[in-house]
């Protein structure tokens, strides 16, 4: 995911010469070629995350596009303030890139988890929050991202997340079906979409099938979606990897209680605690019961319960 930012990034900047990357000392060789071709529109400012937005939101005044790029959790945990006064205030088109969100570096302990990056951002007035779940989304997002007048947070993963296929073109703002079905609802955002893929083979064999929509654009909330297929479906299960409160959960129960339909509401997703431990990421999936297995369990639990 993070080569497919470097590569539309430079395509991106080849396009718009106001386009400028900024990093806090990250990204070494992933974005060489972005320096090399445009030594002038790229700024390390060291490991400083305040400074990074300060000088972002400087550069967005003098007309410049520009991206500040670091580790999700230090990003838009330490440098919150900054970003809510520099850049949400004065309603600036920073893109804000948060590196490794959810539990990407899990297992370099709770410093580098980023399970609340999305509640942050969303919190912030004009903010718009993506978070692709493959590298093909990053591709189709980012250049999307880039032409919004305001601000926009954009969560990015590592490397070797895998890819998923979908019904649908991937278009900022509105959710993407990834599977046609009936009665059960699977909604998911980030790269967790690519873990209820897997889950979607392993149901393959049986007569389970639920519909699949990957939220990549969790603010603002394509409701238009839902609400067209609120009268269709029975049960909702989102599967997230990020905390309880300020999600993709948070934010589809929030739509929930508009709607008269009687629908279950079912999440699956780390829970209101620090993952404590160097667990890899893998690891901590099956540990919290939000990977592929956990899905497949919860569709067969409220497929049987609705049927």
């Amino acid at each position: 995911m993070r080569k497919a930012f470097a590569d539309t990034l430079l395509r991106v900047a080849e396009e718009n010469p106001k386009v400028a990357f900024l990093t806090g000392d990250l990204g070494f060789q992933v974005f060489d070629p972005f320096r090399e071709k445009f030594g002038g529109r790229y700024l390390n400012v060291g490991v400083a995350e305040a400074q990074l937005i300060c000088c972002a939101a400087g550069m967005a005044l003098e007309g410049w596009r520009p991206v500040a790029y670091s580790i999700a959790s230090f990003l838009t945990g330490r440098a919150f303030e900054f970003i809510r006064v520099s850049v949400a205030y004065p309603g600036l088109p920073v893109v804000v890139v948060g590196a490794g969100g959810g539990y990407t570096y899990a297992a370099s302990g709770i410093t580098h988890h980023a399970a609340e990056d999305l509640a942050l951002m969303s919190l912030l007035p004009g903010f718009t929050v993506v978070a692709p779940g493959d590298s093909t989304e990053v591709t189709a997002l980012l250049p999307q991202v880039m032409q919004l007048p305001g601000p926009a947070y954009f969560r990015v993963g590592r490397y070797g997340e895998g890819t998923f296929e979908a019904e649908e073109p991937c278009v900022l703002g509105r959710a993407r079906l990834v599977a046609s079905g009936r009665r059960v609802l699977i909604a998911t955002t980030g790269d967790m979409a690519v873990v209820v893929s897997k889950a979607l083979k392993l149901l393959k064999s049986t007569a389970i099938e639920p519909i699949v929509y990957q939220f990549h654009t969790v603010k603002p909330l394509d409701t238009r979606t839902l609400d067209r297929i609120a009268p269709e479906i029975e049960a909702i299960l989102v599967v997230e990897e990020h905390y309880p409160q300020g999600g993709l959960a948070a934010a589809i129960a929030a739509w929930r209680i508009t709607r008269s339909e009687p629908m279950e509401f079912v999440r699956l997703g780390p829970p209101d605690r620090l993952a404590l431990g160097n667990f890899q990421r893998e690891q901590l999936r099956k540990k919290l019961q939000f990977d592929s297995e956990a899905i497949v369990q919860m569709c067969r639990n409220l497929w049987e319960k609705h049927r």
